[in-house]
């Protein structure tokens, strides 16, 4: 099975490329072999800095919605796949930047929310379409980038926002035009590069341990409801429906 990205360090810099046609979904083999690639980054001493792109149309659609349709018990799987790429991202011992364009969903959002630093293009647009889904989670990360009420107003509507509005809140960098993005990240990426890898280290440490709460527990909390949705019949009929692209009716 080919990975679902593409790799390469150079000048201390490690870039990943998500590349799954036609949208970067995932199903839960590839959540676990994108979740092992960071951890092995992170663990390589000729990296100081991660870098995560995307390829296509957009960063990240989130989870493979017909794997799942398919056979709703690969939420276990896909679950911890989900669960060990946001942890290995937030707390790899090395800086992680992603760079996001087009639409930042439902993992997508994981992965954004666990990273140190966001950049984005202007066509950038977040959303957490997990209601529609019929699954849960996304939440913990979401309100890492964004205000409480903002999380639940994304949450309950459905509604996505775009790259202005997310640099307004506080979440992006920077947001530049799509031909700028991944120049602009490896900029800053470069710049962490020279520094004190040791230094460094400490300070994602330290910065780790000092927010409020514990993301991953958080997270695993929210995984909980997901299990209890997916014994819903309106959870199948959501999932149903998107794979049919019709509208749910409940």
């Amino acid at each position: 099975m080919s990975k679902p990205f593409g790799t390469t360090i150079k000048d201390g810099i490690a870039e990943m490329i998500l590349n799954q046609p036609p949208v970067n979904a995932f199903d839960s083999a590839g959540w676990f072999a994108i979740a092992r690639e960071i951890d092995e980054l992170g663990a390589n001493d000729e990296v100081r800095v991660i870098l995560i792109a995307a390829a296509g149309k957009g960063f990240c659609a989130g989870v493979d919605i017909k794997e799942l349709a398919a056979d709703p018990q690969r939420i276990v799987p896909v679950n911890k796949g989900n669960y060990e790429t946001f942890r290995a991202i937030h707390r790899n011992p090395k800086p992680v930047i992603i760079a996001l364009h087009g639409f930042v969903l439902g993992g997508g959002i994981g992965m954004a929310g666990a990273a140190d630093i966001l950049v984005a293009s202007d066509c950038a647009r977040f959303g957490v379409p997990e209601i529609d889904r019929g699954a849960m989670g996304g939440g913990a990360h979401l309100q890492r980038m964004f205000p409480v009420q903002k999380v639940r107003y994304m949450y309950f509507t459905g509604e996505f926002i775009d790259a202005a509005e997310a640099w307004r809140l506080g979440a992006i960098e920077k947001v530049v035009p799509r031909e700028e993005l991944l120049p602009t990240a490896r900029g800053i990426a470069a710049k962490i590069a020279e520094k004190s890898p040791a230094m460094v280290k400490l300070a994602k440490e330290a910065l780790n341990g000092i927010e409020d709460g514990n993301l991953e527990d958080k997270y695993r909390w929210e995984q909980g409801f997901t299990l209890e949705a997916y014994t819903l019949g309106d959870s199948q009929e959501t999932r149903d429906a998107f794979v049919q692209k019709r509208d749910a009716k409940f």
